[in-house]
Order: structure tokens, then sequence, then C-alpha cells
């Protein structure tokens, strides 16, 4: 395996810029630039130099196999974060023989093939890279701590003691079995069924505090829709006008409310027309609010709009209200109360998340859930199903090591690691 660099940081002008190199060359290569390294785990000021010429002055730390990110040799250089001191030293790195540049998240594929984490943990360290609100980022950093690993562990561990339990039962069919099995067995599946359960529900609440909730502003056209999106907004992201169907089209605004992020939606008035290009624009607007994780129904003199109905926590607020008891985007009235009211309801959803967060761990889990309703239905059954319900056990275990890499994940790496930076 070739020794790989990259910058680690992001790219620029700054106060201090990170190169990283990793690989069986990696001390090779610092000492090279460095002339001596410090001890593992230490740091130490060193002057780079390439062929007797000064490249910069750098912190040099360095990292031994099976004691760094990527479990293997690691040295880092914490230069001045001139591009061209960054650039300078990418180059003489790139010219040391045994050493290419690091492809887009090759460090931590790296990290995962060395057993350093699991593919839970990366995708935590992904969401974590790309973490932009608080929920996002103690979201993230719970799966990269192993949250996911751990529990699909725990579950593993009580599904393999199950199997045993059945297949001693086989192993032993034509003599007299001592314990009846079936109690602890049945035990055991409703266990981890009712866990499964919790968990898939919860990982729909995961990947919305990933992805962000949709809040969407529905009302009759000339409502103040648009107003309000740029009250909330605290910009004008919506054209307004006292003309109704102004609006044709959904304008998006995304936001941290209460350190969740939340994308609010302005749609198109709703009502019949007989403008072609408005009658889109109703028609994607009923899609999307919809389809959105809340409504905020904005009423006016003449009601709400047909075609849509309140439902659940959906909020109805008077609109234009410049007196108070609704809502004004013009004066502001209402809006700090209205934010309130949204961040309380989606902080509520937002407790009810699981540690699962992507849709792939999802429905490993759903898989899981399937497998083992199967085998609970055979033990239940009887002894001449003991082995159909061994196989199920083992098809549930198969799709827990799934979550975190073990099987039948070779064909997603790619797409995974496409989405790091290089030197990540």
């Amino acid at each position: 395996m070739k020794t790989i660099f990259a910058l680690a940081s992001a790219r620029g002008r700054a106060g201090v810029a990170v190169i990283r190199i990793s690989g069986p060359r990696a001390m090779e290569a610092g000492q090279s630039l460095a002339g001596s390294l410090p001890k593992p785990r230490h740091s130490a000021l060193r002057l780079l130099r390439h062929r007797g010429e000064p490249l910069d002055q750098a912190l040099v730390l360095c990292f031994g196999a099976g004691a760094s990110f990527t479990g293997e040799d690691v040295v880092e250089f914490q230069l001045h974060g001139s591009i061209a001191t960054v650039n300078a030293v990418l180059r003489v790195l790139g010219d040391l023989p045994g050493l290419r540049l690091a492809e887009p998240g090759e460090f931590t594929r790296r990290a995962l093939e060395n057993g350093c984490l699991d593919l839970a943990q990366v995708e935590g360290l992904s969401d974590l890279i790309e973490a932009e609100t608080e929920a996002q980022r103690r979201q993230a950093l719970r799966v990269l701590s192993g949250a996911v690993g751990a529990r699909a562990e725990a579950w593993r561990a009580r599904l393999i003691r199950a199997a045993a339990l059945i297949e001693a039962t086989i192993d032993f069919a034509d003599e007299d079995v001592p314990v009846d099995v079936t109690p602890e067995v049945t035990v055991l599946l409703e266990g981890v069924l009712a866990e499964l359960r919790r968990e898939a529900a919860g990982a729909l609440v995961s990947e919305r505090i990933r992805d962000g909730f949709e809040v969407a502003i529905v009302g009759l056209p000339n409502a103040g829709k648009s107003t309000l999106l740029n009250a909330l907004a605290g910009r004008e992201a919506a054209i307004t006008s006292e003309h109704a169907g102004t609006t044709r089209d959904v304008i998006e605004v995304q936001m941290d409310l209460r350190g969740l992020p939340v994308t609010v939606l302005d749609t198109a008035g709703l009502r019949a027309t007989e403008d072609a290009v408005e009658a889109i624009g109703v028609e994607r607007a009923l899609a999307r609010a919809r389809a959105a994780d809340l409504r905020v129904f904005l009423m006016v003199d003449d009601g709400l709009p047909e075609g849509l109905e309140p439902a659940g926590e959906d909020i109805v607020i008077r609109g234009k209200a410049d007196a108070g008891g609704g809502v004004s985007g013009r004066t502001g009235a209402g809006v700090p109360e209205l934010m309130d009211r949204i961040g309380a309801i989606l902080s509520a959803r937002a407790s009810d998340a699981g540690v699962v967060t992507r849709e792939r761990q999802r429905l490993a889990i759903l898989r899981a859930i399937e497998a083992l309703e199967s085998a609970r239905d055979d033990v239940r059954e009887g002894s001449h199903k003991a082995e159909l319900a061994a196989e199920e056990m083992r098809r549930a275990i198969r799709a827990l090591d799934s979550l975190v890499g073990r099987v039948d994940v070779e064909h997603l790496l790619g797409e995974i690691f496409s989405s790091f930076c290089i030197g990540k």
C-alpha cells in the first residue's frame, strides 16, 4: 500500500495549514523534510528543508501504526497557512518515491480497512464535517463515538444466544432435551424486536435532523405568506406584492432554529385559477405542503384554503395581524412567538431520534425486523421449524452486521467516500 499525503485543513489563506502523511513510508518522508522526528504522540518545532532549501518552520507530530487515525504510521506538519507554502511542501512530497496524493476520503477509508472505525462511524464523521447546527453536531458526534456499533453488537450477542439455543435442539433432535428453550428464545427475540422497532421509528427523526425539517407556509393568495417568510429569514428572500398570485414557485429559506436545521417554504396561494402558470404553482405548493413536516396556515377573513386541511400539530394563525392575536411579517408582530412555537414542536420530535441516522442503516434494521418476525413465528410453531428459525436469526444477524460494515457493503464504499474532501 502506497503512502498518501494531502492538505487536511481547508485550502486558502489561513493562520495554520495541516498536511497529513500516512502509510509505510510516512516516517521516512517526514525525516527527509524535518531532519529528525519527535517521539510518537509528541510534537516538536522543525525547519522543513528540501535539498538544502528551507520550506517553512513547522510543528511536527508523529503517530505510530495502531495509534493513529488511519491505523498506519502518520506524520503531520502544521505549517504557516499561505497558499505558496502549502503548495511548495505538497510539491516536494509528490516528488518523493512511494508517495502519492490522497484521493477523497482515503485517510478515512484506511481507518475503516484497518479496523479503527466501523462504517457507521465513517458516516458519522461525514455528518460531523457537514454539520451546520447544534443538533446535527451532537447527533453526528454520537454516531462517530460508536453508538450504532455498540447497539448493534448488543443485539447481535442476544441473537447469537437465541440461535445457539435453537441449534442445540436441532443437534439433539433424536434425544430428550432436558430444558425447553422456547421461552428463553422467545423472550430474546421479542426484546430485540421491540428495540429494533423503536430504532426504526427514531431513524426517520434522525434523518430529519441530518437533512433538515421542512415547514411550509400555506394559505390563500395575498395572505402575507411571502412577507412572513422574509421576516423569518431576516432578508428579502421572496418578492412581495399587494397583487394576489405573485408567488408562482416554492421558495426555500434555510435557517437554524433552536439548533435544528429547518427549511421554511413559501408556497403559492392556494386557489382555483384559470392561469396555467399559477395552476402549476398551486399544484407544486400542495405537493410540497403535504410532504412537509409541519404546516403553518395563515388565515385571513376569507378563511382557510380548500384542498388542504390542518392536521396533527399544524399551526393555524391569523395573518396580516398588525394589532396582535396573530402574526404580521410587515411589522414583526407575533413572529418571535411563532418561531418559538415551531421550534418547540420540532424539538419535541427531535427528542425521539435514534442512533441510526441514514436510510441505508434504517433499511438494514427493517431487514433484521422482517427476519426476526419470521424466526419468532417459526419458534412458536414448534421444533419441526427449528432449522428455519435458526436460518432467519442468522439472516437478522447479517443485516445487523451490514450496519457497521462487516458484510455486504463493498458496493457502497465508493459512494460514501466520494462525499469526503481530500485530506479526510
